[in-house]
């Protein structure tokens, strides 16, 4: 495999901005002891016939020990480091301008503190590139190890061909934050201008395995063996919507490009603080529950006709079951007074749902700006609406925006991919809310731990938003018969693919909302899917 990276350490240099210095040692070379940055291109030409060199490196990076750069920017601000860049740019010139091809000559210099004092680090070769002033970046590259929390690793610019990413800088252009395969395997990228896609390469070849998953539109690198590490990374192209370049990695099918759309999310409508709502008979204050002040019912398309209770068909074997298929995440900018500070949601290794800690694989947090949050051991992370998430293999989670009539309340839909169910009992009119025994297993929120206040406690996330008696409901084989019981409780119809088909205003017991098999109902945190 050739060396796409040539990294060398000078040492004993008395004065490392000493340009002089560290290109050439006094006398002939034959006799010193040490090669300097000139005798190191010279023996590692770009291009060569036999053993002639026909062409050199023309871009080199010097690592300095940073005290050293720290000191040149506070007494100089910075003239050492550019007389250094200058004077070594053009000696290059000098002894080496019949092997530049017409290629321009650039230094980069700088700090470290990894770089022992008296010791410079030298970088050049096949895939070392320093921009041009004023060049456009064409890609931008990032990796994960969970899909959530996204760290940079470099830029590509358009005339940097080949990029080889890795362990570290020592051996590769950029270092992976997470770099799971160790120093001998790296991952090259290939760029053979604007009209062609970037194409992958893993060095060796048989380093780990690299496909692209087009449905999320990034790379997965992953290991030898049954329990491998996985790595992912994104590639988007610069001034254009997000966008995954799908390449050709080795040994995989010809490159593609594949566009995902750029999000940007709105600011929080302006809305009336929250107060904690006061019943005629005073309940414990424990017991109250923070409901948002309207700002103006939207207009709700009608609810369906009631059917007659005679007209109603039951199976005589069938089994009915309410879901929960999705959380609905609040704008908790509406529950101000309340003193909710964040709201926070694990995932864990089954991704259902539960209270934060060390089990979740991830976890989703909204705090008092209704600005959301991703949460993983990697790190936390602003993330935009819609997104979608794969922290364990073979597992997809899809956070959705809403649609202008529940924006009002909500920030996001974090659907669940396996949700808990109970069994609903057909002819049987039962209460859901808050503190009812009724679908109580799906009130997977209302323990104290996912409700941070200001006051530093935790609380319960029913609280804000669900009733104690937020609605009546009874299984049937036309569908869910909803009646609503709380005159503050928003309730909303969603149809399968969790698209608002009505707010729930008027339903009561004599003439019920029919939610119809498949469809959604969301009531406080919970979007409960009937299932007949």
């Amino acid at each position: 495999m050739p060396v796409y990276v040539q990294h060398e350490v000078l040492g004993k240099v008395q004065d490392v901005f000493n340009a002089d210095a560290l290109w050439q040692a006094p006398g002939l070379a034959l006799f010193s002891r040490r090669p300097l940055l000139r005798d190191l291109l010279e023996r590692a030409p770009r291009e060569q016939r036999g053993r002639a060199a026909t062409r050199c490196f023309s871009h080199v990076t010097l690592v300095l020990p940073q005290d050293d750069v720290d000191d040149d920017r506070h007494l100089t601000r910075g003239a050492r480091v550019r007389d250094l860049a200058q004077s070594l740019a053009a000696l290059h010139q000098k002894d080496f301008g019949d092997l530049l091809g017409g290629d321009e000559v650039r230094y980069h210099i700088l700090g470290s503190d990894g770089i022992a004092p008296g010791e410079v680090q030298v970088k050049f070769g096949h895939a070392v590139y320093l921009p041009a002033p004023g060049e456009q970046v064409q890609y931008t590259v990032t990796a994960s190890r969970d899909s959530a929390i996204w760290q940079p690793v470099c830029a590509v610019y358009p005339n940097q061909r080949l990029t080889l990413v890795g362990l570290d800088a020592a051996s590769a252009t950029f270092a992976v934050p997470g770099w799971p395969f160790g120093p001998e395997g790296g991952l090259l990228l290939v760029n053979d201008g604007p009209d062609a896609a970037l194409e992958l390469q893993v060095r060796p070849k048989d380093s780990f395995e690299c496909r692209f998953d087009a449905a999320n539109g990034y790379y997965v690198l992953r290991g030898k063996g049954a329990s491998a590490q996985r790595l992912l990374l994104k590639i988007s192209r610069s001034g254009a919507p997000a966008r995954a370049l799908a390449g050709a990695a080795a040994s995989a099918a010809p490159s593609a490009q594949v566009a995902a759309p750029a999000v940007t999310p709105s600011a929080p409508p302006q809305r009336s603080p929250a107060v904690w709502k006061t019943r005629s008979a005073a309940p414990p204050a424990s017991d109250l529950t923070a409901m948002p002040l309207a700002a103006g019912t939207p207009a709700a398309t009608p609810a369906p006709a009631p059917l007659a209770e005679a007209d109603a068909t039951y199976a005589p074997v069938a089994r009915h079951r309410v879901t929960l298929a999705a959380l609905a995440l609040p704008r908790l900018s509406r529950y101000r007074e309340t003193g909710a500070l964040a709201l926070e949601v694990g995932l864990n290794a089954q991704l259902l749902p539960s209270a934060p800690g060390k089990d979740n694989v991830i976890r989703f947090a909204v705090d008092e700006a209704d600005e959301l949050h991703a949460i993983t051991p990697a790190g936390r992370q602003r993330i935009a609406v819609p997104s979608q998430f794969a922290p364990l293999d073979n597992a997809s989670i899809l956070l959705l925006a809403v649609q202008q009539q529940l924006a009002e309340r909500y920030s996001a839909l974090l659907v669940l991919p396996q949700g808990p169910s109970q069994p609903a009992a057909a002819g049987t009119r039962l209460t859901f809310g808050r503190g009812m025994p009724s679908l109580a297993a799906l009130r997977v929120l209302d323990t104290p731990d996912f409700v941070r206040q200001s006051d530093g406690a935790a609380a319960s996330a029913d609280r804000l938003g669900l009733s104690r008696n937020a609605f009546s409901w009874e299984a049937s084989g036309e569908g869910l018969r909803v009646a609503r019981l709380s005159p503050t409780q928003a309730l909303y119809h969603l149809d399968e693919q969790l698209a608002l088909v009505a707010q729930i205003d008027d339903a009561t017991q004599e003439q019920p909302y029919i939610v119809p098999p498949g469809h959604h109902l969301v009531a406080g945190h919970y979007v409960l899917r009937f299932d007949a």
